[in-house]
């Protein structure tokens, strides 16, 4: 399964996967409809200023919204995930809903995700899932070989305001923008039903949507494979999980309650 997608994941730190969930694009469209008329705690809009093209975004929604709950239970996408990552079990993370309406300019930043996250695996994968078209020249974009440099670069919000994280491990991130030449950059044009998968460690950004009449709304769902833990990175993390600081340390399994393994 996915043999060909897997050997260029695993190459590149992220790899396209076609047609793999074309006959669950309405029922996402569903959740994202109800997800942004009743948002979640962690609700962000990125462009308060705007009334039209509007950059939102919300996460860790899956359990209280029956659309996404339906795709994680029972969608193939945690044996897609199985299957890329060579794990022997697939637990679901969380989702991600990124919206982009049309003639939405922001940005967003280059950046890595494990940082940001109080989870740490070996094997793990977004599945990035685009609800509508997505042309090349609107589509987030992958640094090929990035998830292989062994580098955590210093996690910053999407407004530009670095984390406050105390590793000395960390590192700040290159000018991609001002060296792109000195980058193989993948990106690609999208059809509802592709989906993107990508390495937590690979470095990606996403240019505007100025597109004049289509929204880019995007489902991503974050899974891991086997021997993921719980990490404190000394400072906020994103997702926040308050209810799990001072409850785990570093190294401790993680509560399956939060993390259900799906296969």
């Amino acid at each position: 399964m996915l043999a060909t997608e897997r050997e260029v994941f695993e190459r590149d730190g992220a790899a396209v996967l076609r047609g793999v969930f074309t006959d669950w694009i309405e029922l996402l469209r569903e959740g994202v409809e109800y997800n942004a008329t009743h948002p979640g705690p962690s609700f962000r809009n990125y462009t308060p200023e705007k009334t039209t093209g509007r950059f939102f975004g919300d996460y860790c929604n899956w359990q209280r919204i029956e659309p996404f709950r339906d795709f994680v239970e029972h969608s193939t996408a945690a044996s897609v995930a199985q299957a890329l990552m060579g794990s022997q079990r697939a637990r679901i993370f969380h989702e991600h809903v990124l919206v982009k309406e049309a003639g939405a300019a922001k940005r967003t930043p280059w950046h890595h995700d494990e940082p940001y996250y109080c989870v740490s695996a070996e094997q793990a994968v977004s599945l990035w899932i685009p609800l509508d078209p997505v042309p090349r020249e609107t589509c987030v974009e992958f640094v090929a070989g990035s998830h292989k440099w062994g580098k955590l670069f210093r996690p910053r919000k999407f407004s530009g305001v670095a984390y406050d994280h105390k590793s000395d491990r960390l590192e700040e991130l290159p000018d991609i923008d001002a060296n792109r030449d000195d980058y193989r950059i993948l990106g690609w044009d999208l059809e509802p039903g592709d989906a993107i998968a990508f390495n937590f460690h690979t470095v990606h950004g996403a240019p505007g949507n100025l597109a004049s009449q289509q929204s880019r709304r995007v489902v991503s769902f974050r899974w891991l494979g086997d021997g993921a833990h719980y990490v404190d990175r000394g400072g906020e993390t994103s997702p926040p999980y308050p209810e799990l600081m001072g409850r785990l340390k570093s190294g401790d399994p993680l509560p399956e309650a939060e993390f259900p393994f799906i296969v």
